[in-house]
């Protein structure tokens, strides 16, 4: 399954930047060319994603100083123009004590079950953080639970991990070697108990929460959700939870599956669910179709009707999305949500 907050984290802390003969920028895009390699080398990634240069004074970190965010990076040795070129504009300026530079990446990637691929478009974050007095952080994220012996539901899954696991530690190992630092896994997180080596086994030491999924990674998801439509919700919109069966249809952007409208069939709840594998693009591909939904129901539509108005329906605004023109059943919300971070 995919979540939208990391399932677990690993921390580094190479030499610091040596002086007026080393930049903090090129320290930094450097770290960051060699992990993805790394992680490209190990089939964990793909390459491509999204890319952010900020530099900050850290008295003042809700104001950055300059900014590029969620720049394309392209697939390939290098990270193309895009980000290239934000790096080198951030570059251009002297990064002095008090600031501090982070340069990270937002990376697609694989994992496999019973030898068939899996894809996310966030499937691992990079982040490099290097500080004005010199001081070096590297950082790794990652959103998937295919490196766990149970999932996130706590159904055991000791082949999906025998598929994985091995590469996630060797992707670890190397970065340790090639930063020349000791590897310092993070806090234990509401998914996982991250290790030196990957994460700990669930089957043998068990979960630290009772269906994580269901516990923290959907509120959690709502919550973001929502902090992304404009205007109040309160009163606006339909029920958000339901106990009856739901119908559904598929929100695409393109080819690209970036969630699902449902709508209850036994009382007046309706919804979008973002499906985690589709990254950001998920999120804001809920809003428009968040707020048609509020539309219709200020209109005094069912929650029914309200999804029968918008099947087959478009949005042209930045991006673009369209909602397929088949409803189908789910026998539940809770088995939609689960669809939507499986695939």
């Amino acid at each position: 399954m995919i979540t939208s907050e990391p399932v677990g984290e690993w921390f580094w802390e190479p030499s610091p930047v040596s002086g007026a003969a080393e930049s903090g920028i090129s320290r930094a895009f450097a770290l960051l060319t060699d992990v993805r390699k790394t992680l490209v080398s190990l089939g964990l990634v793909t390459g491509e994603g999204t890319g952010s240069v900020v530099l900050s004074d850290r008295r003042a970190m809700a104001t950055p100083l300059c900014e590029h965010r969620d720049v394309p990076v392209e697939a390939g040795d290098g990270f193309g123009p895009g980000f290239a070129a934000a790096a080198g504009a951030v570059g251009a300026l002297s990064l002095l004590p008090d600031q501090l530079l982070t340069l990270s990446l937002k990376l697609a990637g694989e994992w496999t079950e019973s030898g068939v691929g899996r894809r996310a478009e966030k499937l691992f974050t990079v982040r490099v953080d290097v500080w004005g007095e010199g001081a070096v952080l590297l950082a790794l994220s990652t959103y998937a639970d295919a490196w766990l012996t149970l999932d996130l539901r706590e159904r055991p899954q000791p082949e999906v991990a025998a598929e994985n696991a091995p590469r996630l530690a060797a992707a670890l190992k190397r970065i340790s070697e090639l930063t020349g630092s000791e590897i310092d896994p993070g806090d234990p997180t509401r998914h996982a108990r991250p290790t030196a080596e990957g994460f700990g086994d669930l089957l043998a030491e068990g979960a630290e929460y009772d269906d994580s999924w269901g516990t923290f990674e959907v509120p959690g998801r709502w919550k973001r959700l929502m902090g992304l439509v404009p205007g109040s919700s309160e009163g606006q919109d339909y029920e958000s939870s339901t106990e009856h069966p739901v119908r559904y249809a598929r929100v695409r952007r393109g080819e690209r599956v970036l969630g699902f409208l449902w709508a209850s069939v036994g009382d007046a709840a309706a919804g979008y669910e973002p499906r985690n594998a589709a990254g950001d693009a998920a999120f804001e591909g809920g809003v428009p179709w968040l707020l048609r939904l509020r539309s219709l129901r200020a209109r005094g539509f069912g929650a029914q009707q309200a999804l029968e108005e918008l099947l087959g329906d478009r949005d042209d605004g930045p991006g673009g999305s369209a909602v397929e023109s088949t409803a189908h059943e789910a026998a539940s919300l809770d088995a939609l949500e689960e669809l939507s971070g499986r695939f």
